[in-house]
C-alpha cells in the first residue's frame, strides 16, 4: 500500500504569507476608497459653504468693501472656517470675490484650502431692457391700461367719406334744399300737406 504525503510546514507557512499579503493589499485599497469618499464628501460641503457665502454677498445689493473677511460656521455636523477676499477688476462698479473654505478643527493652512470659489459682483448701470428677460405681469397690465382707448365710431367716418360730406353736414344741404328721397329725376313727389323731411345729420 502506497503512503500518502501531505504539505510540509514550510509550504503551509509560504501559503499563509501569500494570503496575508493579499489581504493586506485588499484592506489598503478599501481604506483608500473610504478615505477618498470621505474627502469628496467634505469637499462638497466646503464648496456649498463657499457658494452660499458668495450668494449672500451678492444679495446685499451693494458692493462689498475691498479686502479680506474671515468667519466660521457650523454646517453638516462640522465646524468650518471661511475667508472672503474682495479685489477690484479695474472696471468701475465690478469687483472679484474669492471665497476659501476649510475645516475649522484643523490648523489654519494659508496655501491649501479644501475648496475655493471665485465670482464677481457689481452695480454697473445697464439698459432697463436687459434687467430681466421676463417682464413683471403687473407692470405689463398697468402699461396696457394706461394707453388711450381706440376710437370705436369708424362707421360714420367711412360714410362721410363715401358720400362726400364733411362731418356735421346734412343731406338737405348737399341737395340744395331738396329732400334726399325726391330728386329731379325721381318719379315720385311728396304729397300736398305732408311735413317736410327733417334733415339727417351724419
Amino acid at each position: 500500500m502506497r503512503q500518502q504525503r501531505g504539505f510540509t510546514l514550510v509550504e503551509v507557512l509560504v501559503a499563509l504569507v501569500v494570503v496575508a499579503l493579499g489581504m493586506a493589499a485588499l484592506m489598503e485599497t478599501m481604506g483608500s476608497s473610504a478615505d477618498t469618499a470621505t474627502w469628496l464628501r467634505e469637499r462638497s460641503f466646503a464648496q456649498w459653504i463657499a457658494f452660499n457665502q458668495l450668494t449672500l454677498t451678492r444679495l446685499t445689493g451693494s458692493l462689498p468693501a475691498a479686502g479680506q473677511t474671515d468667519g466660521e460656521l457650523d454646517f453638516a455636523g462640522s465646524h468650518w472656517r471661511w475667508r472672503q477676499v474682495v479685489t477690484s477688476l479695474g472696471f468701475p462698479g465690478v469687483e472679484r470675490i474669492d471665497v476659501m473654505v476649510q475645516p475649522a478643527d484643523t490648523p489654519l493652512d494659508e496655501k491649501h484650502w479644501m475648496a475655493t470659489v471665485t465670482g464677481a459682483t457689481g452695480d454697473a448701470i445697464y439698459p432697463p431692457q436687459l434687467q430681466s428677460l421676463y417682464p413683471d405681469p403687473g407692470q405689463t397690465a398697468v402699461s396696457a391700461s394706461s394707453q388711450p382707448a381706440p376710437v370705436a365710431a369708424q362707421g360714420s367716418q367711412s360714410l362721410d367719406d363715401s358720400s362726400g360730406l364733411a362731418p356735421g353736414d346734412s343731406l338737405m344741404d348737399s341737395n340744395n334744399g331738396q329732400d334726399a328721397g325726391s330728386g329731379p329725376d325721381s318719379g315720385s313727389s311728396s304729397s300736398p300737406g305732408s311735413a317736410p323731411a327733417a334733415p339727417v345729420t351724419l
